[in-house]
């Protein structure tokens, strides 16, 4: 794995590194096709304020695991696609030699 790559793979990895941030990958993932979740419906679903929530996106769009839509006033949050594959695949690569 060359230097890009693991720099791209410590970058995701440090962003699972809180439970809240694993708990809203859960819960963009358990969303149907392309449909995306506004920060009100994650806010919901946690328990912690939208403040907090924001922040834990800020990190998880900074690393590429999510993508922010700009949807009139609001922003809605969806999974980068193919990052779980890219992910599986970073894993993979650490067993070779």
């Amino acid at each position: 794995m060359d230097e890009s790559k693991k720099k791209e793979f410590a970058e995701l990895s440090k962003a699972l590194s809180h439970p809240h941030r694993l708990e809203i990958i859960k819960i963009l993932s358990e969303l149907d096709g392309d449909k995306q979740c506004m920060v009100r419906s994650i806010v919901d679903q946690l328990p912690v304020s939208q403040s907090t929530v924001s922040q834990h996106l800020k990190i998880l769009k900074n690393s590429g695991w999510i993508k922010g839509i700009i949807n009139g006033p609001r922003v809605c949050y969806c999974l980068r696609e193919g990052v779980f594959e890219k992910y599986i695949e970073y894993i993979k690569k650490l067993k070779e030699k």
